[in-house]
């Protein structure tokens, strides 16, 4: 078990040019999600992730930069791995793919479940900036792989 930056220190001795990273838990609808997705990302079946790109105007924040790291907690702020971003791309809510489904790796990997499961994450998170979820509302898509701990 490290903490963030335990890990980055890790991570650095065998990779001195990687300079800075962001560290995150994800979202979910359930106590629990947080730790299931970062041990889904841990394992390899998720590659990607999605959110709500209201938010990042609200809060004023760029959006991920392809080649940047992050190193992904569980729900007790532990870092589990760090990925590096390898595409960032916008779409609307009801135009994201089958293809980025499968690769977020969750439920059953159909769009299907995707959408379920995703409008009742951004309808809550919308909510809390005053804002109402709709089918047209952009989505970021992020995509990344792991490389630490090596597997």
């Amino acid at each position: 078990i490290m903490t963030d930056k335990q890990m980055w220190n890790e991570y650095t001795k065998a990779n001195p040019k990687a300079d800075k990273y962001d560290a995150w838990c994800f979202g979910g609808t359930t106590p629990d999600m947080p730790n299931i997705l970062a041990t889904l990302v841990l394992s390899g079946k998720k590659t990607a992730t999605a959110s709500a790109y209201p938010c990042y105007q609200i809060e004023n924040v760029k959006l991920p930069p392809v080649g940047g790291y992050n190193i992904i907690l569980n729900i007790d702020n532990e870092a589990i791995c760090i990925t590096e971003t390898t595409k960032v791309y916008t779409v609307p809510f009801c135009d994201v793919s089958e293809e980025h489904a499968l690769k977020e790796g969750e439920g059953d990997l159909s769009l299907k479940f995707w959408r379920n499961c995703h409008s009742e994450i951004f309808v809550n998170e919308l909510k809390e900036i005053g804002m109402e979820f709709t089918q047209e509302m952009l989505v970021v898509c992020e995509e990344f792989h792991v490389v630490y701990p090596s597997r």
